[in-house]
């Protein structure tokens, strides 16, 4: 008897490697877009992250006949009134950003502000059927963002969110405690319950 397979929607290895090791122990064969050639653009103008998530996992799973796991998420810095929010990955005003750069712009939003700045993670994960069913679970983390880089682990803002409590940036966890914590891990984990239902032979 086959896995049954999951198509991972997202382009971004880092993400990849984190569903991935959330759906470990998993009966699956976890696949990305590039695994079976397909190059799909997203335009992720959905007004909340159900929204994008929903839009990603549909596409590819419109365009794969497979069952597609799409995430989108952001972080919300109350000092600035949440936001980047939706806008996490194109926040820096630059035509290609990178997460340096994004980094380094939100860093100088925060600049003139009074410390701590509390933040919080939030994913949204949708899980799209061939058939045209859509499934959806959240997770969230809450922080704070430190002013200097530390760790290298993680991508995007996770060398600056800060958990007090751990004294520990996102990027100095290790994967397994990274996928204890964050907002993704606790959105895939809530997930899992709807993934094997609906990937039941």
């Amino acid at each position: 008897m086959t896995s049954a397979r999951l198509l991972l929607a997202t382009n971004n290895p880092g993400k990849a490697a984190e569903i991935k090791a959330l759906l470990r122990g998993l009966d699956l064969e976890l696949l990305t877009p590039r695994d079976l050639g397909l190059q799909i653009e997203v335009v992720e103008d959905g007004r909340t992250y159900a929204q994008n998530a929903a839009k990603k996992a549909q596409a590819y799973s419109e365009a794969s006949g497979l069952v597609s796991l799409g995430d989108d998420s952001g972080l919300e810095v109350d000092a600035l009134s949440g936001r980047p929010g939706l806008y996490s990955h194109r926040f820096a005003p630059l035509p290609v950003a990178s997460d340096a750069d994004r980094r380094h712009y939100l860093l100088e939003q925060l600049r003139d502000k009074p410390r701590p700045w509390t933040a919080r993670f939030q994913a949204t994960v949708a899980v799209a059927i061939p058939a045209g069913g859509l499934h959806l679970a959240v997770g969230q983390c809450e922080g704070e963002i430190i002013p200097e880089e530390r760790g290298s682990h993680g991508f995007g803002y996770d060398p600056i969110f800060f958990f007090p409590e751990l004294g520990l940036t996102m990027a100095e966890l290790e994967m397994e405690e990274k996928n204890r914590l964050s907002h993704r891990a606790r959105a895939v984990q809530n997930a899992i319950p709807i993934l094997m239902e609906v990937l039941k032979k």
